[in-house]
């Protein structure tokens, strides 16, 4: 077998990079309709590429460094503030995973992850079985749809569980939390 010398090894990895770099922006390009200020489809663009990040942990502090912001605010303001559709977002990129990643020995991939949570105030949380801690905790969870192949795969959906007692009891609700 051949050996590789470490210069072919950099020259691909910045042929992977360039190529990885082009089809982010691709993608930006074709949700950037989604949003109704420049600056909001910047935010975007810049969160994306802190998804992306190797950053272990993906909150806003890190995801603001690892983009070469100051502050998570602008992240924040994206996720929480500004006016964009997300679903048309999910969308869109459901079109562009197809379109890149379509083949017909596809399949879809439905799992469920939990997010334990110390308090009480994110919707949906209440005590629960998690797998992430593999028994009855303090959770959130969330129901994700990957599309996968052999060689690829691509988050295209996602739902927040509500637990009865959030669907039943229209207090929290009403409040935009959960009562203490």
């Amino acid at each position: 077998m051949p050996s590789i010398s470490h210069e072919d090894m950099t020259s691909r990895a910045r042929r992977e990079a360039a190529q990885w770099t082009a089809r982010l922006e691709e993608l930006t390009d074709m949700i950037a309709p989604r949003f109704a200020r420049q600056e909001a489809r910047v935010h975007a663009n810049a969160y994306l590429r802190g998804l992306l990040s190797p950053v272990q942990r993906k909150n806003g502090w890190q995801l603001a460094e690892a983009v070469g912001e100051p502050t998570p605010t602008a992240i924040q303001h994206l996720l929480g503030r500004a006016v964009w559709d997300a679903d048309a977002v999910r969308d869109d990129l459901r079109e562009y995973v197809v379109e890149h990643l379509g083949r017909r020995d596809a399949v879809l991939v439905v799992d469920e992850t939990g997010f334990l949570k110390k308090g009480e105030h994110s919707v949906g949380v209440q005590r629960q079985y998690t797998g992430t801690a593999g028994r009855i905790e303090n959770s959130q969870v969330g129901v994700f749809l990957a599309y996968a192949t052999d060689s690829d795969r691509a988050f295209i959906d996602r739902e927040l569980y509500l637990p009865d007692s959030w669907i039943c009891d229209p207090s929290p609700l009403r409040q935009g939390r959960r009562a203490g």
